[in-house]
């Protein structure tokens, strides 16, 4: 499989939303992607872009791609955070997030971040099987905690 990688531009970001949803029904919380396609857009390649993506492509398109965002910790300094990581079903298992997963890696490296950071579903063992490879930590004990639109 011929795969190609690069930063993802604004005409992706309708493929990157599908992917998106994909992962959502993946994790079971298919309606908990309330944000549009204006609004992603915006996000990534407005006046102040809050993310930047890489993607893996070959022929037949994005078949996955890696959206992430800089931190800063208080503990740790600057940190990569990884928001989104998804490989679609199609093409899993052929090495395309380890492509990804590794560029992502390397981005981190390039830029001296302190470390790089995500969150996995305790319940997604293919997953954390595929960080654990990376011999990724995996911290317990914290809870996500959130306010939402209606909160604010």
């Amino acid at each position: 499989m011929d795969i190609q990688l690069r930063f993802a531009v604004k005409e992706d970001c309708q493929r990157l939303l599908e992917l998106i949803v994909e992962l959502a029904i993946y994790e079971k919380m298919p309606d908990e992607v309330t944000v549009t396609l204006a609004e992603f857009v915006e996000a990534g390649f407005g006046v102040q872009p809050a993310w930047k993506a890489f993607v893996a492509e070959n022929e037949n398109g994005i078949l996955g791609f890696a959206l992430y965002y800089i931190r800063y910790s208080t503990w740790k300094g600057c940190r990569l955070y990884l928001e989104d990581f998804i490989v679609t079903e199609q093409a899993r298992g052929r090495g395309v997030g380890k492509l990804l997963f590794e560029r992502v890696m390397k981005e981190a490296r390039d830029n001296n971040y302190n470390g790089m950071s995500w969150q996995v579903l305790d319940w997604n063992e293919p997953a954390i099987n595929f960080y654990r490879k990376y011999e990724a930590g995996l911290e317990e004990g914290w809870l996500n905690a959130y306010l939402g639109k209606e909160q604010l």
